[in-house]
This record gives structure tokens, sequence and C-alpha cells, in this order.
């Protein structure tokens, strides 16, 4: 089904903290629908709800809780579920922290060096 994002206010931001949750969200979401599918689980009242709370030295998320509510998951089919979230290549990456390179480029056109990266983002400021 859609994703939905909900903010405690109206007022609330949608910062780069809540971009890395959803992120996690939807993709543990995605694992374990396909996995609902072949295993014959309705996954349409699957629900998941990640939390972090920050730590200093340097100031960076330090824990991270995702909470799944599948009210129709038959219980003996928990840990398999628990299991399959943990496929999610979000939740492999957080676990496995990835190496970062950062290339600043002052020329506009100059090409930035990139590792053999076959997926990017790119984020262009106004």
């Amino acid at each position: 089904g859609p994703m939905t994002i909900e903010a405690e206010s109206a007022d609330q931001l949608y910062s780069p903290f809540h971009m890395l949750a959803s992120g996690l969200a939807f993709c543990s979401y995605s694992v374990l629908a396909s996995w609902a599918s072949h295993a014959n689980l309705d996954s349409d009242d699957i629900v998941i709800e990640v939390t972090w709370k920050f730590v200093d030295d340097p100031h960076r998320i330090g824990d991270i809780a995702m909470k799944v509510e599948w009210p129709s998951l038959p219980p003996e089919r928990t840990t398999a579920a628990e299991r399959v979230a943990a496929m999610c290549a979000v939740h492999a990456t957080l676990t496995h922290s990835p190496s970062i390179a950062t290339t600043i480029v002052t020329a506009p056109g100059a090409p930035a060096s990139r590792a053999a990266a076959p997926a990017a983002a790119v984020l262009t400021g106004v």
C-alpha cells in the first residue's frame, strides 16, 4: 500500500534524520511485504515506527529503534519476520557502516570522482 509519514505536529520539518528513518522503514516494509506475499500472509496492516536517540562526540544518531506492528501476523511467524526485516539493505548498511568519501568541486563542470557507484543521489542547493 501507499507509504504515509506522520509527524508529531504540522509544524515539524522533515529533516535528514526523518529521511534516514523513513528509508529504513520503507525498505523494511518492502522486504516484509514481499515475504508475506510468498508466505500467503496479509501485509496490509503493517505499521512501522522508527525512533532514534542522539549521542555526542560527534553529534549523531546513536540508537535506532524500529517497531513493526503487524496484528494479522501469526505469533509463530514473529521470529521469521524479524529475520526478514533485518534483510533490508538499508538495515544492513546501518549495521555495517559504509565508507564515505566527500569530494568538494569548486569549478563548474569539473568531474567529481566517484568510487564506481551504481546508484547516486544528487542534491542541488538553490
